[in-house]
């Protein structure tokens, strides 16, 4: 078959590649779409991937063209996207469900072979079924989608309340999407860019706030009659944005860190006593699995995609590539503020 394969820094070549065989309990999938998400950059650009050669990419949707032994639930035909962590299942973390935390996980597109390719084979209990209607660009977009469910279902939201949703990447638009099909008071969007902050008024934000304008921090608390943000999320992974958050924050809130910083970053002494003084829940969320695996939060994305209550659109994606050009793909990432949303790669 054919796959974008990395050999090095910044060498990635479209070529024949072995086929990935099946074993009992996979299936085989033809890979439609696959998206290319900020954790593959640094992996091309800056020399981070785990060895060479490897087959990256994780978000994936495609068609199961073959199935292997004692496989019951995914046939032949079936349209899926891929979970794309592979849990121990033996450790306490996964004993307990939370597989997220799995200290001795693998996985596809960056441990093992990925999506960046015609064909990937992934375990049966991976792969998730969705309805044929959704389109593969869309369906590809599970994985992000998941992400922010996480998040949420981490943040112990219940509805209600005032919601802030600190950048508007793939994954702030779907944080904000849950808040509202769970019924938020209002859900506010942060963002620097009007672009994304208009896609985030058409996904179902009440209010949007650019935090370039010099009174953002009046404006956001006006919206909400001075009380504070009940529930804060940040999802751009900016020192910022993360500071910004402990601002935002109601007493008694509830504060969760979808975002990975890049750089290092600091609290001054009053920032941390707002907390203090707020008594406000801090907590983080890594990766998108819930017990049974892979989770609720890939059943709902399946779902509320198929009823249309969470909502795809078209600004979502800022251009499209053939498998074969994903090193053009990449180049784009040398001048990452010029990318405003999500890379797709697809398959003919």
């Amino acid at each position: 078959m054919k796959a974008a394969v990395l050999h090095g820094n910044e060498d990635l070549r479209y070529e024949e590649y072995p086929m990935p065989e099946l074993v009992p309990g996979t299936v085989k999938v033809r890979i439609r779409a696959t998206g290319i998400c900020g954790s593959d950059v640094p992996r091309v650009l800056h020399n981070g991937a785990h060895f060479y050669p490897v087959v990256l990419g994780h978000e994936f949707a495609g068609d199961v063209v073959e199935i292997g032994e004692g496989v019951t639930r995914v046939k032949v035909g079936d349209t899926v996207s891929g979970a794309p962590l592979l849990p121990c299942m033996k450790c306490d973390d996964c004993q307990q469900g939370n597989f997220s935390l799995c200290k001795h996980y693998s996985f596809i597109g960056s441990r093992q072979q990925g999506s960046f390719a015609e064909y990937v084979v992934i375990p049966e209990a991976n792969a998730v079924r969705y309805d044929p209607s959704i389109p593969y660009e869309q369906a590809a977009m599970f994985e992000p989608s998941t992400v922010a469910l996480h998040g949420v279902r981490c943040n112990q939201y219940k509805g209600g309340g005032y919601v802030a949703v600190l950048g508007c990447g793939t994954i702030g638009i779907f944080t904000l999407q849950w808040c509202r099909i769970f019924g938020g008071k209002k859900v506010v969007a942060f963002d620097i860019d009007d672009g994304r902050l208009e896609l985030a008024r058409r996904m179902g934000a009440d209010e949007v706030v650019n935090t370039r304008d010099e009174n953002f921090m009046e404006k956001a608390m006006v919206i909400t009659g001075g009380h504070g943000y009940d529930y804060v999320f940040e999802a751009a992974g900016n020192p910022i944005t993360m500071q910004m958050g402990f601002r935002l924050a109601a007493n008694k809130a509830h504060v969760c860190f979808i975002g990975t910083p890049h750089v290092e970053m600091t609290f001054t002494q009053a920032m941390w006593e707002n907390m203090n003084r707020k008594e406000f829940l801090l907590t983080g969320s890594w990766m998108s699995y819930s017990a049974p695996f892979p989770g609720e939060e890939w059943e709902l994305t399946a779902h509320y995609f198929a009823t249309g209550e969470l909502k795809f659109d078209p600004g979502f994606i800022y251009r499209t590539f053939p498998l074969s050009e994903a090193a053009q793909a990449f180049d784009l990432f040398h001048h990452p503020e010029t990318v405003h949303g999500k890379i797709m790669l697809v398959n003919g």
